[in-house]
């Protein structure tokens, strides 16, 4: 190969590998954060080790879930508010792994930009570590990738992957039956679902992120960029307590479209929306955007960020094991004979 003195590089081209190494340096201590029995090995070989013998199991399931955050990202960019995205990435993933009855072990994220920014990277993949230190995971992994052209200047796109256990024969839901009692945990806002709807919401009422919140402190980007609760640990010690047949995750679809996914052929979803109060963001959209009752239960999660279905005789012990592990429980319903979700009163 003939050697050029001013041949064209990788830089030129708008690649910086010393920025993607300079990131995995400032990154490790976070990773490091996360270290739980298990992990073999620390960021930087060409794939994660886990130890499924070290981590306590003995007949082991594996359960493996993918997401990303969507168009809540588009308000993260716009404020410069990148520091929480990461905990919305990792609560998409483990939240859905828990509905199943397993322990998040390990998640792998994938972060994505046309030039890479190494201090706003490792912000977001702090807040990342962040959301897996409060899940007992572990971030094992990942992958950065600076791709100039394919993202506009600022711009970034993440993914995360998760993947837990659980002993053979403990997979939910199971034994869901008529008399079994919903147990709806509080939401911390509008979570990661129904973001270009809260966009186009916002256009509709002509404030920009940094107006005061109409329905909360600080600015309105601030508001609708509180992190997705993360349920993993309150609801691993729920089922420790016994009686729960099932877990619903209330991401995109809302109460009407998750909780079909939990039910048995024959079982009806009887939900009580007298049984919380509306959160003053749902309030707010709602009136914003002229949105009927409906609309607004198939979009949002409305203050319900996860429902358990609860053997009735057993109610009182899983309330208690939630509100020990910081929860606010509402008890929203029970299960009937019939299908789908069917509604009593009225949100307010």
């Amino acid at each position: 190969m003939t050697d050029k003195t001013n041949g064209i590089t990788y830089a030129d081209a708008g690649v910086d590998i010393d920025a993607g190494n300079e990131l995995v340096e400032r990154i490790k201590p976070a990773a490091k954060r996360t270290n739980r029995p298990g992990v073999m090995a620390g960021l930087g070989g060409f794939g994660a080790l886990f130890d499924l013998k070290a981590a306590g199991y003995t007949d082991p399931v594996l359960v493996a879930a993918t997401d990303g955050v969507g168009t809540k990202l588009r308000i993260a960019i716009d404020t410069g508010n990148v520091d929480t995205i990461g905990i919305d990435l990792v609560a998409m993933c483990v939240n859905d792994l828990v509905c199943q009855g397993a322990e998040p072990l390990f998640f792998l994220d994938y972060f994505a930009t046309g030039k890479l920014a190494v201090s706003d990277a490792a912000r977001i993949v702090e807040g990342i570590a962040e959301g897996c230190a409060q899940s007992g995971c572990a971030l094992i992994g990942g992958e950065t990738a600076e791709m100039p052209g394919m993202y506009a200047d600022g711009d970034f796109d993440l993914a995360g992957f998760a993947v837990g256990a659980m002993e053979r024969g403990g997979a939910l839901p199971a034994d869901v039956a008529e008399g079994d009692v919903l147990l709806g945990l509080a939401s911390s806002g509008v979570h990661s679902n129904g973001y270009s709807l809260v966009r186009k919401l916002v256009e509709v009422s002509g404030l920009g992120w940094d107006a005061d919140s109409p329905f909360g402190d600080g600015t309105l980007g601030e508001a609708l960029l509180a992190p997705t609760r993360l349920y993993v640990k309150p609801a691993l010690a729920a089922i420790e307590a016994g009686g729960v047949h099932a877990l619903a995750h209330i991401t995109g679809g809302g109460l009407t479209e998750n909780l079909p996914r939990v039910l048995p052929e024959g079982g009806k979803a009887l939900v009580d929306l007298d049984a919380w109060t509306l959160p003053p963001v749902f309030d707010w959209l709602a009136t914003t955007g002229g949105m009927e009752q409906g609309e607004l239960l198939k979009t949002f999660n409305c203050g319900i960020g996860m429902v358990l279905v609860v053997a009735a005789d057993k109610v009182r012990d899983v309330t208690a094991a939630l509100e020990g592990a910081g929860e606010t429980v509402h008890q929203i319903g029970r299960i009937g004979l019939g299908e789908g979700v069917e509604y009593l009163g009225s949100l307010g």
